[in-house]
């Protein structure tokens, strides 16, 4: 999980901090003298660290904050609110010219993944309903090219090469024009990944900038390098004006620091964060909603985001009704397992919502898609009326089970065991989440200990 050691730690402090009632100024500066040390531990820009306490600090020692009914709940909204300033503020949308097609120029270090971002980020462009195009001119990296055109097939964008024996500005001047006789409204340019002390490549990037005049310049960095994401960011800054940052692995990253440094050190908007390898796992960049994730309130708008871009409403609002009187069958489970899985990893999706990070047994959650596949095949074996009636599932019937889906009979009885426990748990949770479900978190913590999924 992203951020996870420094959500953690913040958590923690605040927790401390809401079980005092009211504070003292003391209290205020032991709770921001542990923050600061968090901020520090995942990686933050020394400078930044200081400037952000600071800023806490002068807000947080208020009479206001002190005298109030919650003070701690005051100071986790300014934290939060900080935060939120500290990363940006509000989404950085991607730039659109008056004049299509808009111009993306692509930069980054080798190996910083800025291939696979292209691609990408053409896939997100085309979920919008734009046309995109890829221009492969990175001519350096053997097998730089086939790798974006066979991007392009599996998305079905075009990709314009030239081969590697013309010059990359030429490549991208002449993208720009086949964009333009095309009807393409976005031009993605992948260009060869760079050392930011190379001034031979250096200056050839600055030239492809002058012929095209982007409309982004955008830097590819790896998250999981932290500080020296940083300062790749403003090397490369000053010399080709970013407009902005794409964060690769932020997935992977449980520090955070990158995330958390660039916007306050460059002044460079981070515009986008991969958190999968998967093609359609580049997301916007969303300050105030990681702010809330990383202290523990959650992220419930992306979650309705995917939600709604995925799964379909009529089903859903079946399934719920399913649910709601334990209707719930085998066929059903399999139809929701595929559409949990179009969500994301099942660890994402519950860092989204508020609290589960304090569940107990929820932070271990990790699910193997090879479990999965095997249960599918469990439920695959069952007839037609074995998945619409569990009790028809007798010894014999199970081990037929495991024959036919190359478990072993223990597989198979565990998984029945908590397909059931989970069709009572989803129940309760669906009563919970109903006109009345203003009890819902806490009952659901206590739903949430114990609890195991049947993949």
């Amino acid at each position: 999980m992203a951020f996870e050691g420094l959500a953690n730690r913040l958590q923690s402090v605040f927790s401390k901090l809401r079980g005092k009632g009211k504070l003292s100024e003391d209290d205020v500066n032991e709770a921001l003298r542990e923050v600061r040390l968090a901020l520090l531990e995942a990686d933050v820009n020394f400078k930044v660290v200081k400037d952000f306490i600071a800023k806490v600090k002068e807000r947080a020692i208020g009479q206001d904050v002190l005298q109030s009914f919650t003070p701690a709940m005051v100071v986790v909204d300014i934290v939060n609110k900080e935060l939120t300033e500290l990363m940006g503020g509000t989404q950085s949308k991607l730039a659109r010219s008056n004049k299509p097609p808009t111009v993306i120029l692509m930069a980054g270090l080798q190996g910083a993944g800025k291939t696979t971002t292209s691609g990408k980020l053409a896939r997100l462009l085309q979920k919008q309903n734009h046309r995109p195009l890829l221009a492969a001119a990175d001519i350096y990296r053997p097998a730089a090219i086939k790798q974006l055109q066979v991007l392009g097939e599996q998305l079905n964008v075009p990709v314009f090469s030239l081969g590697d024996k013309v010059s990359p500005v030429e490549i991208a001047t002449r993208a720009l024009q086949h964009a333009k006789d095309h009807n393409h409204d976005y031009l993605i340019i992948d260009t060869a990944g760079r050392l930011h002390v190379d001034e031979s490549m250096m200056e050839e990037i600055k030239q492809i900038s002058a012929a095209v005049h982007p409309d982004e310049t955008l830097l590819v960095v790896d998250a999981m390098t932290g500080q020296d994401a940083v300062n790749v960011a403003e090397s490369f800054h000053k010399q080709l004006e970013l407009t902005g940052v794409i964060l690769t692995r932020l997935d992977g990253d449980t520090r955070g620091g990158a995330a958390l440094s660039v916007k306050a050190v460059t002044g460079c908007p981070i515009k986008f964060a991969a958190v999968g390898e998967k093609l359609d796992a580049l997301e916007p960049f969303h300050p105030e909603r990681m702010a809330s994730r990383i202290l523990g309130m959650g992220d419930m708008l992306t979650l309705i985001e995917k939600a709604q871009a995925t799964i379909d409403a009529d089903k859903a609002k079946e399934m719920e009704r399913k649910m709601r009187n334990a209707e719930f069958t085998f066929d059903d489970f399999l139809e929701q397992m595929e559409q949990v899985k179009k969500l994301g990893p099942l660890d994402q999706i519950l860092d989204m919502l508020p609290g589960t990070g304090k569940m107990k047994g929820m932070k271990d959650i990790k699910v193997d898609d090879r479990q999965m596949a095997r249960v599918a095949a469990i439920v695959k074996s069952m007839t037609k009326e074995e998945r619409a009636n569990p009790d028809l599932l007798s010894p014999s019937r199970r081990k037929r089970l495991a024959a036919g889906s190359g478990n072993s009979v223990q597989d198979v009885n565990r998984f029945i065991k908590q397909f059931e426990e989970m069709r009572k748990m989803m129940k309760q949770f669906s009563s919970l989440m109903g006109p009345k479900g203003g009890k819902g978190l806490k009952q659901l913590k206590k739903l949430g200990r114990g609890m195991k999924f049947p993949f």
